[in-house]
């Protein structure tokens, strides 16, 4: 069920597989092991008025309550996309920033909290949770919402939907919940925008890199997907990982549209860009279409549609690599040059018709 934002498996992903493992595997052994988890509370009482600052390593890390690991451990597992798209330094980068932010912001709103209702806030949830809250200002924005089906004929459901529903479980799983979650959305909003240039401040080392290439990854690497189609042998590695990734998530996309395609009507396009107006649709090109009025030759204004010339350069690979998604070669010649050999722009074009 959360593969809808990504492939399936954790392919390209050892530290979201590192975090699961690790992070569940001391859950675990902390719920066998109770009289251990007096050592990961998060209790702020304690690093202000007794000055246990390794409280907040500890007590933000591993998740004392199941049922916040069960939720979190799901959020990390949906958001492993970013780590196969960004890479994993940049993803690690984007967790240790906001890990950082997070607990600075954790105290702020503790201490603005007493302030404003006299109430002391003692302890809060245990576990990586304002990192996990922190990734939702990400997926808000840079993940694409793709309408599945409607409920009641008016509610869409897209693909965001159930991960948006399983943050909400995790928000309202403990009183304070949501001051984690606060904290870990204004950390992401900071550091997603490069406030005061967090992101060259706060980042992971390119020796930490290396040494958790060479002796980590090994060890939570996954293998590669036998679905997988095989570029070629002329491409450098890192290409052939940039196009298989963005390959992967163009045919769930378009998985997604033929879901929502049988299950809900047409509806007309709304916003700036209607890409009806600028393009016909590949199908049903020449069909359906008004009766034009007649008018005057000398005052017919030239066509606002430029017209797609049979004999314009379209890239074979591009062709081969729509093709692959799903969709005819015609239908992709004719999008190719109709965006001007813009695969992005041909993909969302043929998405939408």
């Amino acid at each position: 069920m959360f593969t809808t934002t990504g492939s399936r498996g954790l392919y390209k992903a050892p530290l979201s597989k590192g975090l699961l493992l690790i992070l569940n595997g001391l859950t675990v052994m902390l719920t066998l092991l109770p009289q251990y988890q007096e050592l990961f509370l998060y209790n702020l009482q304690a690093v202000t008025q007794q000055h246990q600052v390794w409280r907040f390593l500890c007590g933000r890390l591993v998740c004392l309550d199941v049922k916040d690991a069960f939720c979190s451990s799901l959020l990390i597992y949906n958001f492993r996309i970013f780590e196969r798209r960004f890479g994993t330094r940049k993803f690690a980068s984007f967790l240790l920033g906001t890990w950082c932010l997070s607990a600075l912001m954790d105290f702020l709103l503790a201490q603005g909290f007493q302030f404003l209702f006299d109430y002391e806030v003692e302890e809060l949830p245990a576990g990586l949770l304002a990192p996990v809250f922190s990734l939702f200002v990400p997926f808000y924005l840079l993940i694409p919402r793709m309408p599945v089906t409607q409920v009641l004929g008016h509610i869409h459901i897209t693909n965001k939907s159930l991960v948006y529903i399983v943050g909400l479980q995790l928000l309202t799983s403990s009183p304070f919940m949501w001051l984690l979650a606060l904290s870990g959305l204004i950390s992401g909003g900071l550091y997603h925008s490069n406030v005061l240039w967090l992101q060259k401040l706060l980042f992971v080392p390119m020796w930490v890199s290396r040494i958790g290439q060479y002796i980590l990854e090994p060890l939570f690497s996954s293998s590669q997907p036998s679905n997988e189609t095989p570029l070629g042998m002329g491409a450098t590695l890192d290409i052939q990982r940039q196009q298989r990734m963005d390959m992967l998530d163009q045919q769930l996309l378009l998985a997604q549209y033929n879901e929502a395609r049988r299950n809900t009507r047409h509806q007309p396009q709304s916003g700036l860009l209607q890409w009806t107006r600028l393009f016909p649709s590949l199908r049903h090109r020449g069909q359906n279409r008004p009766p034009l009025q007649p008018r005057p030759q000398a005052q017919t204004p030239p066509s606002t549609q430029p017209p797609l010339l049979d004999n314009s350069p379209v890239a074979e690979e591009q062709v081969a690599r729509l093709v692959e998604m799903g969709f005819s070669r015609i239908d992709a010649l004719e999008a190719l040059r109709a965006s001007n050999n813009d695969i992005n722009m041909a993909t969302n074009f043929l998405l939408q018709h």
